[in-house]
């Protein structure tokens, strides 16, 4: 007989608060993504810079660079719904979030970033993602070593 191990209160916090934090980094990819002119140009307008800007840069993402940014996002929103369902399989998703966010970055970092958009706030912004997936990912391992998440066949 496998008893359950009880669900502790702050896996529901984590939880729900790293889905609404990945939440936004998905919902950001998919309007950048799909070149949604009015979320371009408030983004811009907050950066204080042209439109054109944002929208070349993103524009000229290779496909190597979108794949890995769709991994980064939908591996962390990925790993955040599977806290919430008990998952051992939260890991997981969170390692490929870091691949695709180390990918990403090693675009930005090697790539010509305009100096408009090459700020302060975004690098802040940078390592607030980097720490997060980190923290998530190094949480999920040890929910699960504590036999908090578990496979779907556990129960």
């Amino acid at each position: 007989m496998v008893l359950a191990t009880k669900r502790p209160w702050h896996l529901w916090v984590i939880g729900i608060i790293a889905t609404i934090w990945n939440a936004g980094g998905a919902y950001d990819y998919t309007m950048t993504q799909t070149r949604n002119m009015d979320y371009l140009s408030m983004g811009a307008e907050r950066a204080g810079v042209p439109v054109e800007v944002m929208l070349d840069y993103y524009t000229n993402f290779p496909a190597w660079a979108d794949a890995l940014w769709a991994f980064g996002v939908w591996g962390a929103l990925a790993g955040s719904l599977l806290l919430l369902f008990r998952s051992r399989f939260a890991f997981h998703a969170f390692v490929v979030a870091l691949l695709g966010l180390a990918g990403t970055t090693v675009y930005t970092l090697s790539e010509d970033l305009p100096a408009e958009l090459s700020t302060p706030t975004m690098w802040l912004f940078s390592a607030a993602i980097w720490i997060s997936i980190i923290l998530l990912a190094w949480y999920s391992r040890r929910m699960t070593a504590a036999g908090v998440l578990r496979s779907a066949q556990a129960g």
